[in-house]
């Protein structure tokens, strides 16, 4: 490796300085996060009410209990739909689609018969959602929402006074139907498919406010956060219009804007309207984390919106029913994961408020647990350990607006194309004049490419610097250990070994963390970090430096007989590979490869099929705990320490272990590189986690080096002299 480092120290010193240059915006970076350290917690009121109703206590008393014990003052309200109306109020209101009424055979005789013939003159159809309000009270909060909220052409209705109906309008977009079922055709025989309409979009609708659930809040002195339900085709500028009337009729000013439903208030006639209010009050819009914890729930109009306000927005996580019934998990005695939870979602994501909702018993899915210490406990805890990090509890803080600029990512580009022409040095026979051709021709299409696909060229530039950067780790663990088989005896000092196989440990993740710094760099812009725009290839990343192993082992090894001309991979290493003998023992150790590649890339991202053990989260949480940041498993306790055998096995002249270390070691350099593709995780977390991962991974290895070096010194006194003495019998007879 030292002719390789000399031939190349001036592509070498150009790649170190483009990547300090692209160290520029990882500084812009850093200071952003750093002033983005205030997290708000809102309550949800219908979800405290259902607490209240389990309770036998009034639902104001736990609103006042989250207020003093809680510090929560913002309280999530929703507005009403005919189906909240119907189950959650005691509002005399039913409604059903058309499908379900028109199914009786007397529905008219039911039905006013003036209210009859007004609808037949209007016309129905199967989608449409029939509503009767059965008082006074009820039909005035209906019927004034209709008429307020919708066009009248999308609905038709009659008032006798103490009951109302109303026939609002849908169509197959609106229809919420069953699963498919097999019905017996008796005409024809077999069976056909058929799906039941059993409910529309319209009942979800939102309505407007409760008068006495906004006293409620507001006698206590809380903040209202209202929760609109939106769908398209009934959100209009009229819509939109009256929804913003009815938060000022309570003097309700949200700080933040929540949308629900499918999009913003208002959107059906575009974003104008929610986007001059939004403005006007100075209101941050929410962006909902999905249920997965990946990018955000995709809602017309909220990312337009944060992009015209300058990213003026807050991601929002909602404590989705699944992380409700994380009580008692894990063997935890209380709410210990749901507050884990909580502290990755701010600290790790970006989130900057928490959409709480009580906390349900595991064992039955519908108690909540009533015991405010559970609560005080979480919470307290919750506090203290995000005041470690810097983080304190109030008004959500927002991002400054931030975007890379455009000589930051063509240096950046500049550095990455450099690093591909070293990586191409490390086994094929470049020249001088070669690389720099190349070097040109790269540079060329990085120019263009930034023109003609600006936005792919971003994430095309991060994916490039991820597989480049972490095949040279991979070059540089297998060229050291090749070289230093050669130059070293079999019997070279144990510690002297740890020594050299920890440097180059070390040496390896710094090329993978300078690669982690190239790929974030270009996305360092706020739209990445709050995740309105995310990193695309990372699975295919980590599969690429896996392949590119097996070049570079062969570059340097070679295969079966001695490699001649170490670094260069000639086509007689092809050969060699291609014509060797396949035995059972090769398929067995590949077909073990392949179930430990399939489990590790299944493992990747988080909509992985593969659950991981309750040991190995509460392990991770210990650490989390612990730590500034938790380290990654495979890193310290996999990867990291088979370098450092690699290097081992190799100067003891094993066979088979340095591939087999080598190909485990690829894992930590790509896993370095994903760390920093993950934009919405603040920075310092990732340079912590890898730096606690190479510190673990280097004790991890030397343990590994001393128990391998007593099993093969066990192996050399003991076992092949008895099979040598077994094997002299059989030839004795």
């Amino acid at each position: 490796m030292r002719a390789f480092f000399k031939e190349n120290k001036w592509l070498i010193i150009v790649i170190f300085v483009f990547v300090l240059i692209s160290g520029i915006s990882i500084g812009h970076r850093i200071a952003i996060e750093k002033n983005n350290k205030t997290y708000d917690i809102i309550a949800d009121y219908n979800e405290l009410e259902l607490m209240a109703e389990q309770s036998h206590k009034d639902v104001s008393y736990w609103l006042k209990q989250f207020r003093d014990k809680l510090n929560i003052t913002k309280i999530g309200l929703s507005e009403e739909s005919i189906v909240t109306l119907m189950e959650d109020t005691d509002l005399e209101v039913s409604g059903k689609t058309m499908d379900e009424v028109t199914k009786e055979a007397d529905w008219k005789d039911k039905l006013p018969a003036a209210f009859v013939q007004g609808l037949t003159e209007h016309g129905y159809d199967s989608y449409d959602v029939l509503v009767q309000m059965d008082s006074r009270r009820a039909a005035d909060f209906v019927l004034n929402a209709v008429k307020n909220r919708f066009e009248k052409n999308k609905y038709y209705a009659m008032d006798f006074g103490d009951s109302a109906y109303v026939v609002i309008d849908g169509d197959s977009k609106t229809a919420l139907y069953s699963q498919p079922y097999k019905l017996a055709n008796s005409k024809k025989g077999g069976f056909i498919e058929r799906t039941d309409i059993v409910g529309s979009k319209i009942m979800y609708i939102s309505l407007g406010l409760l008068p006495e659930k906004v006293e409620k809040v507001q006698a206590l002195g809380l903040e209202i956060i209202p929760r609109t339900l939106c769908y398209g085709g009934y959100n209009g500028d009229k819509y939109g219009k009256a929804v913003i009337a009815e938060y000022e009729k309570y003097g309700i000013k949200p700080e933040y804007l929540i949308a629900g439903g499918e999009g913003v208030i208002g959107y059906d006639d575009g974003i104008k309207l929610a986007e001059k209010y939004i403005k006007d009050n100075h209101i941050k819009i929410g962006l909902i984390e999905n249920t997965t914890q990946l990018q955000n729930i995709l809602q017309d109009g909220v990312e337009e919106i944060a992009k015209d306000t300058e990213y003026d927005a807050v991601r929002v996580f909602s404590v989705w029913n699944y992380i409700q019934y994380r009580y008692k998990f894990y063997g935890y005695e209380g709410a210990e994961e749901i507050e884990n939870t909580l502290f990755r979602a701010i600290t790790e994501r970006n989130v900057r408020v928490i959409y709480f909702k009580p906390i349900k018993e595991n064992q039955d899915l519908f108690t909540y647990v009533t015991d405010m210490k559970v609560y005080e406990k979480m919470f307290t805890s919750l506090d203290k350990r995000l005041e470690a990090h810097n983080f304190s509890y109030g008004s959500a803080s927002v991002m400054k607006y931030h975007e890379v600029s455009y000589a930051l990512k063509m240096f950046t580009a500049f550095g990455c194309v450099a690093a591909a022409v070293l990586l191409l040095s490390a086994f094929l026979p470049l020249k001088k004049r070669g690389k720099i051709i190349l070097g040109v021709l790269g540079a060329a299409g990085a120019l263009a490419a930034s023109y003609v696909i600006p936005n792919s060229f971003v994430l095309l530039l991060s994916f490039v610097s991820a597989v480049v950067f972490a095949c040279l780790a991979i070059t540089l663990f297998t060229g050291v250990s090749q070289g230093l088989r050669d130059t070293l005896r079999p019997d070279t000092p144990l510690i002297k070994l740890m020594g050299l196989s920890a440097l180059t440990l070390i040496a390896c993740v710094l090329i993978s963390l300078m690669g982690g710094m190239m790929t974030a760099a270009p996305l360092s812009s706020t739209s990445y970090m709050l995740e309105i725009d995310i990193f695309r290839g990372v699975k295919l990343a980590q599969l690429l430096p896996i392949a590119y192993f097996a070049v570079a082992y062969l570059a340097y090894f070679g295969f079966g007989e001695k490699k001649k001309n170490a670094g260069k991979l000639e086509f007689h290493d092809l050969k060699d590979m291609m014509n060797t003998s396949i035995k059972i023992w090769m398929i067995l150790v590949g077909a073990a490869l392949a179930g430990v590649g399939y489990y590790y890339i299944a493992r990747t991202g988080h909509e992985s099929s593969v659950e991981v053990s309750s040991i190995e989260m509460i392990f991770r949480n210990y650490l989390e705990d612990m730590l500034v940041a938790r380290p990654r498993n495979k890193e310290f306790l996999f990867a990291f320490p088979s370098i450092m055998l690699m290097v081992y096995t190799s100067v003891r002249r094993f066979k088979l272990w340095p591939v087999l270390f080598g190909l485990c070691g690829v894992i930590g350099m790509t896993s370095v590189n994903n760390t920093f593709m993950h934009i919405r995780t603040p920075l310092y977390l990732g340079f912590f986690r890898t730096g606690y991962s190479l510190l673990f991974g280097v004790i991890a290895g030397i343990i590994g080096i001393f128990v391998f070096e007593m099993i093969y010194k066990i192996y050399t006194k003991w076992i092949v002299p008895f099979q040598a003495g077994c094997t002299n019998q059989e030839e004795g007879r």
